[in-house]
């Protein structure tokens, strides 16, 4: 088998072959019988459902955005219920929800698609939702120089919901704010009304 090419803080991550052993020995580890029919090829599955759901370690978020354009409209402009999944770094498992993006141009625009790829790009890895909303926030801010960027990220988290005081159907909303959004209470109001319809 060939190595995983992703990076990990400018390291090569584990290749395949090690991961594969690392799973089989948590299972031992766990009290299961590896040798049982259902987990023969459970190593090798759980190692390529990781490079799928920590893709994110592939890409640069910034290059995710991809080509900006030139564009003189300077109003609101939103893309909404971005559905992700991300893996919380505590406890790694799964959480999931949706992202609301709203920015106001200042010259430069984004392919639409692209938004949703940077929201890919940021929560296929190990993360915090705290992070992923300042994160995305940030970003638009430095590639596309807006005059303002607003983020909302609603996530479910099954390291509240299916373990410790186990809340199923509780969810958690972060918010981050940039220029014109951090400053104007109206414009706020505003991203916050439209995202709600």
């Amino acid at each position: 088998m060939g190595n995983i090419k992703e990076y990990v803080n400018g390291k090569v991550a584990e290749n395949r072959e090690q991961i594969e052993y690392h799973v089989e020995k948590i299972l031992e580890l766990i009290g299961e019988d590896t040798g049982r029919e259902g987990l023969l090829e459970t190593p090798a599955r759980v190692t390529r459902m990781y490079e799928e759901i920590f893709g994110g370690y592939s890409i640069d978020p910034r290059e995710a955005l991809g080509v900006t354009f030139d564009e003189s409209h300077e109003e609101l402009v939103i893309v909404k219920d971005i559905v992700y999944y991300s893996q919380c770094e505590h406890h790694m498992a799964p959480f999931f929800g949706k992202v609301h993006i709203g920015y106001i141009p200042s010259g430069r625009i984004a392919g639409l698609s692209k938004l949703a790829r940077l929201v890919e790009a940021v929560s296929r890895r190990l993360q915090v939702q705290e992070r992923i909303t300042a994160q995305i926030a940030d970003i638009m801010t430095e590639v596309l120089g807006p005059h303002g960027v607003m983020v909302v990220v609603e996530g479910e988290h099954l390291c509240m919901c299916a373990r410790g005081v186990k809340k199923p159907g509780s969810k958690t909303v972060t918010m981050a704010t940039r220029g014109v959004f951090r400053e104007d209470a109206a414009a706020r109001a505003e991203f916050l009304s439209l995202i709600k319809e």
